[in-house]
């Protein structure tokens, strides 16, 4: 079981969008912090610092040295999936600010959005999040497909306070 310091620093960790994002372009294909960099269009003395910061914590793995086009020492990480169960504090701002910058530049087509609103019981609110929440679980952890096509989910419930019938709860 992970001490509180422990817990407090993978948040600090997991507290960037660009190391959220990191984590997601190594989820299926371990990349280099060269391959990094490139792909999110950043120094790669950035990028390092990064990665450094998710491997100390668990959430990257190195994985065996391989040689680059010219000859260089490479290092290719992978996620983990550590992040997955990991808590983080205050993290829809975060959250929703990673899922903006990674549909940033995508056409109206290439994203499937759904929005509902509902009126449901406390209870029932619970219910459908636990549920939702397995359905989810159940696909992230499974191994990656080899013929698949990488995906990303974001999913955000809140209460509808300015709805005219509803009132604030407390728990």
């Amino acid at each position: 079981m992970a001490t509180d310091e422990e817990v407090q620093a993978r948040a600090r960790a997991l507290s960037s969008p660009l190391r959220l994002r990191i984590l997601r372009l190594c989820l299926h294909e371990s990349r280099t912090n060269k391959e990094i960099a490139d792909m999110l269009d950043i120094n790669p003395a950035t990028s390092l610092h990064h990665v450094r910061t998710l491997l100390s914590n668990g959430f990257l793995a190195a994985e065996e040295t391989r040689r680059g086009n010219r000859g260089a020492k490479e290092v290719p990480y992978r996620s983990t999936k550590l992040s997955w169960g990991t808590k983080l504090p205050d993290a829809a701002p975060l959250l929703v600010d990673t899922f903006l910058q990674e549909i940033d530049g995508l056409a109206p087509q290439e994203i499937q959005v759904m929005r509902v609103g509902l009126k449901l019981s406390e209870a029932t609110q619970k219910e459908m999040m636990s549920r939702i929440h397995a359905v989810i679980e159940d696909y992230a952890m499974r191994d990656a497909e080899f013929d698949g096509v990488a995906t990303s989910l974001f999913l955000a419930h809140h209460l509808d306070m300015k709805s005219s019938k509803s009132e604030p709860r407390t728990a």
